[in-house]
């Protein structure tokens, strides 16, 4: 990552296989953004501060003295709009559009002990990767196009300089097949692909033999030949492609290889875990379903019910 070294601590990766396979990459062209210098400019008006700890719990981040509390809350008002957290910054607290701490609850319990390398892809600007950390992973990796996320990740990390969490601003596809992870997170990622099947695919081909798949989706009630794909947008959303009974995604999972398969979690998604919030503006669940009808989805489709599966690849 040499074209944006605050994506990372600059230092080395102690790990051969991630520094061996970010040299297969061409990172350039996702590093590009119309706001992108301005942001920069705003990670470098950051103040400085005494970092005391880092907190992986629920509100994740720094804590200790910052130099200018105000400088700090212009700067990250500036990286609005914050969807994943909540994260806090010394006294500054961002309270996210997403509560992701309730995921992680979700989830947690599915994440293996002694995880050496996990892989998050979508992880939007990074809080289940600091989660992982929490929960043991020796070394973990976040994936997601967004620049604006890679840049709330740097703000964070411009504090914790945390050697062991690393943040690659491309898309899956970007990266080659590389069984260099025994544990990868897809979470809210799914439904977003023209291909599902490619994407499973993708995540298989970067896990090592054994390894374990945590896959969030949203889903429909039905048996296995029920998918739903909307004929334009979906609880607002414009990239929602394909959303699968659990029956059939579990049947996607097996034809893609994947063994021990287990719906772990289904869970409606509410107002508590998806709000608008101070460090958004504009719209969240709430405008996204039927006023006269919860249960639906403006557009008329049955409302967001989340599936957490977790699968196992094979050993070769």
């Amino acid at each position: 990552m040499t074209h944006f070294p605050w994506m990372t601590p600059q230092w080395p990766s102690p790990s051969q296989p991630l520094s061996s396979l970010a040299q297969d990459i061409d990172f350039e062209p996702w590093l590009k953004h119309g706001n992108l210098p301005k942001w920069c400019d705003i990670l470098e008006q950051l103040p400085a501060a005494q970092v005391d700890q880092v907190a992986l719990d629920r509100w994740v981040g720094p804590r200790g003295q910052v130099s200018d509390s105000n400088a700090l809350n212009q700067a990250l008002e500036a990286l609005k709009p914050w969807r994943k957290g909540p994260y806090q910054l010394f006294d500054q607290q961002i309270d996210t559009e997403w509560r992701s701490d309730l995921k992680w609850e979700r989830i947690k319990d599915a994440v293996p002990e002694n995880v050496e390398r996990a892989l998050d892809v979508g992880c939007g600007s990074g809080y289940h990767l600091w989660r992982l950390l929490e929960a043991g992973c020796g070394e973990v990796l976040g994936v997601d196009p967004s620049l604006l996320f890679a840049i709330q990740f740097a703000a964070i990390q411009r504090y914790a300089l945390d050697r062991r969490v690393h943040y690659w601003p491309i898309p899956l596809e970007a990266m080659p097949a590389s069984e260099a992870f025994d544990l990868v997170l897809s979470m809210g990622v799914l439904y977003h692909r023209r291909s599902p099947i490619d994407h499973l695919t993708q995540l298989r081909d970067q896990l090592m033999p054994e390894g374990r798949l945590i896959l969030e989706t949203l889903v429909i009630e039905g048996g296995p030949g029920d998918v739903l794909m909307p004929t334009d947008r979906y609880a607002r959303m414009r990239n929602c492609w394909f959303i699968p009974s659990v029956a059939a995604l579990e049947i996607w999972l097996a034809r893609c290889g994947f063994e021990d398969i287990e719906c772990i979690d289904a869970t409606w998604t509410t107002e508590e875990e998806q709000r608008l919030t101070p460090w958004i503006g504009g719209q969240s669940l709430e405008s996204s379903l039927d006023p006269n009808n919860a249960k639906l989805t403006i557009e008329g489709y049955p409302a967001p019910l989340r599936a957490t599966l977790v699968a196992r690849k094979p050993a070769k």
